[in-house]
């Protein structure tokens, strides 16, 4: 199988993990609120770069953890997982999804 298959395959399933995730503050998961910047993932080793609606986020690292705990509980051939909060970009509501957008009254971009 090609490499770049397999890789894909499984950062997809990195994603569909990570749409398990659930913002406790906002009640949604992080991928419809454009928390995950990226994910790189290729087996044995997968990197994820997210960040938080605020710097002063108070749980940012229980969410980074949670994502983390979700990507080895569903995709074991993850093997080693860092989630890296990131800052830059800072995140706006046009991160979100359009249904996201639409569930919290924001119109637009």
């Amino acid at each position: 199988m090609d490499p770049s298959a397999t890789s894909a395959a499984l950062e997809e399933r990195v994603w569909d993990a990570l749409r398990t995730v659930i913002d406790p503050e906002a009640g949604m998961d992080v991928v419809r609120l454009g928390l995950v910047y990226g994910v790189d993932a290729e087996p044995g080793a997968v990197h994820v770069r997210m960040t938080m609606t605020s710097a002063a986020c108070p749980m940012g690292d229980e969410i980074a953890h949670s994502a983390r705990a979700a990507i080895l509980g569903s995709v074991p051939e993850a093997g080693d997982v860092e989630v890296e909060l990131v800052w830059d970009p800072p995140w706006t509501p046009s991160m979100m999804s359009e249904d996201a957008r639409s569930f919290f009254g924001w119109q637009g971009s």
